[in-house]
């Protein structure tokens, strides 16, 4: 029986080979940035980003236009305030508060 969670399913192959290695090196960050051959910091800041996609898909907006505008302020591919901006505009056309 084959088992896929949903959130496995919204990150990138980037995003599941860092998991991939993280878990072979037992969750040691410092391990994981000798790998990468970058900062702890930058280990950690990327390892935050990703719990954030997690944490969204487990809580996917009913609405793709919003969640996809989230996915692209974790990415950092649009600026979080912008996303906020474009995302209570969005709301505000449909007539929708939250």
């Amino acid at each position: 029986m084959a088992y896929e969670a949903a959130w496995l399913s919204d990150l990138d192959a980037e995003d599941i080979n860092f998991i991939k290695k993280f878990i072979l090196a037992s969750g040691s960050l410092k391990e994981i940035a000798e790998i990468y051959g970058v900062s702890y910091p930058t280990v950690r800041l990327r390892l935050d980003r990703l719990i954030q996609k997690i944490k969204m898909s487990e809580h996917a907006e009913e609405d793709p236009f919003i969640g996809l505008l989230k996915r692209l302020a974790v990415d950092e591919k649009v600026d979080l305030d912008v996303a906020k901006t474009i995302i209570t505009a969005y709301r505000e056309t449909k007539g929708d508060s939250k």
